[in-house]
């Protein structure tokens, strides 16, 4: 099964409609320079309301280890998303503690090889590069290259996602996961619940034709 983070979480309705819209995990950023950002306070208050099967993800930018498990362990978080500049032996460093979510920037001149440096990381994550930005940037990645990492590796495809083209990317790339924070939203920050509803829907949609796909060509 694809899993679908939903990211750039600042509120209890919002989150309550990811859930029940099916979501698998939540992001909650907390770079304080992120249009959703939001404090931990305000995090610990959602985190309380939500379902066991659903699981929090932090995201953290060029934070301190010791900064990084300290808050997820207040909050409980399921991983945390290293979204900045970190060296593999920092990653290292939080993969002691608790699962790591690896960002990449990618553009053209990005190679695969840069994912070998970081063995220590649960997954990683593939967004768009855009320079001054730390994702949220609303443009598609490579899925190209996103494929071919997702051949030997756990990928979450982020970066432009939306209702019109999540289906497409996952028929491409066959990704672990898919993260989306502005293509279902309706301002920076505040989700349409519409939208999430319909962005599940798509990827949900996508997984059955591929199993249906597949069943076909085994009876062939």
């Amino acid at each position: 099964m694809v899993l679908v983070k939903i990211c750039g979480i600042t509120n209890g309705p919002d989150a309550r409609a990811a859930c029940e819209a099916g979501a698998n995990l939540l992001g909650f950023n907390f770079y304080e320079k992120s249009p959703r950002n939001i404090t931990s306070s305000d995090a610990s208050k959602i985190r309380a309301q939500l379902p066991q099967d659903v699981e929090v993800v932090g995201i953290f930018v060029n934070a301190k280890p010791a900064a990084i498990a300290s808050l997820s362990s207040s909050l409980r978080l399921n991983a945390a998303q290293l979204h900045g500049d970190e060296t593999p032996p920092t990653v290292a460093e939080v993969a002691r503690t608790i699962r790591v979510f690896k960002a990449f920037r990618v553009d053209a001149d990005f190679s695969l090889a840069a994912l070998d440096e970081y063995p220590d990381a649960y997954a990683l994550l593939f967004d768009a590069a855009h320079a001054g930005q730390y994702g949220g940037t609303g443009r598609t990645t490579d899925w190209a290259l996103a494929r071919r990492a997702a051949l030997s590796r756990r990928i979450i495809l982020a970066g432009g996602l939306k209702v019109e083209n999540v289906a497409a990317a996952i028929r491409l790339v066959h990704p672990f996961a898919v993260d989306v924070a502005s293509g279902v939203e309706s301002k920076p920050g505040k989700k349409d619940h519409g939208k999430l509803r319909e962005f599940i829907q798509e990827v949900r949609r996508a997984e059955r034709q591929r199993e249906e796909q597949s069943e076909s060509s085994r009876e062939s």
